[in-house]
């Protein structure tokens, strides 16, 4: 397996994707620069957290039209597994392989601290490793505020999209637990296809017990050995 992890000029959370898939996960990463055009040879992406480009315009807008995502759009049509987070998440949906937006969170604050994940589905290589399993994730975002219009959220409802929702300790889903003000409480989506991962908070970041917690390495084994 050998999975390319993308750089955006301001994006921050590239080095702790490649640690966590090189160090913690013994995967064969490398860097893939923003500007190249082409992956051949990889099997999987991780488009990682930051400030790409400074956040401006709309977060994630300007890094979709780089050179780069055109290959990882055509990976990802291929069946190859696709995850993005926090801002990784904001570029896969501005560049259509995820339904919805990202928008300033609902307080209009920069919100960092660990937050508990209630599996939404089991469909797809993502969820299987954490199917019932409340994991415990660190977020950090300002803008993390899921939006969706209403005929779409139906959709992937009903079609079992919803990778992940904010939830209490013990995994129950409820309006206390949303840290952002994200629609049914969605931290993480995932493709029709089941093989696009998209999600707020940092699995890269929960890796290890001596971390804290070691449960980003339970879902990101799901990414690339499901």
């Amino acid at each position: 397996m050998r999975v390319a992890v993308i750089r955006f000029p301001g994006a921050n959370c590239d080095q702790d994707a490649l640690h966590a898939l090189r160090d913690d996960l013994e995967i064969a990463a490398e860097y893939v620069w923003h500007g190249d055009s082409n992956l051949a040879g990889f099997d999987g992406v991780f488009v990682p957290g930051g400030f790409s480009f400074g956040d401006y315009l709309r977060c994630g807008a300007i890094a979709s039209r780089s050179p780069i995502m055109a290959e990882v759009i055509r990976l990802a049509k291929l069946g190859r597994p696709v995850i993005g987070a926090c801002n990784g998440f904001q570029i896969l949906c501005e560049s259509g392989l995820l339904p919805g937006a990202l928008m300033r969170n609902l307080a209009q604050k920069f919100i960092c601290h660990d937050v508990h994940l209630q599996p939404g589905t089991t469909r797809g290589r993502w969820l299987q490793s954490v199917n019932g399993v409340t994991v415990r994730f660190p977020i950090a975002h300002g803008e993390g505020r899921y939006v969706i219009d209403g005929d779409d959220l139906k959709a992937i409802q009903d079609g079992d999209q919803i990778a992940f929702r904010y939830a209490d300790a013990h995994g129950n889903v409820h309006e206390s637990a949303n840290p952002n003000g994200s629609a049914d409480n969605i931290a993480g989506v995932i493709n029709p296809d089941g093989n696009v991962l998209g999600l707020m908070p940092h699995p890269e970041r929960a890796m290890r017990p001596s971390f804290g917690y070691g449960d980003g390495a339970l879902l990101l084994r799901g990414f690339l050995h499901g």
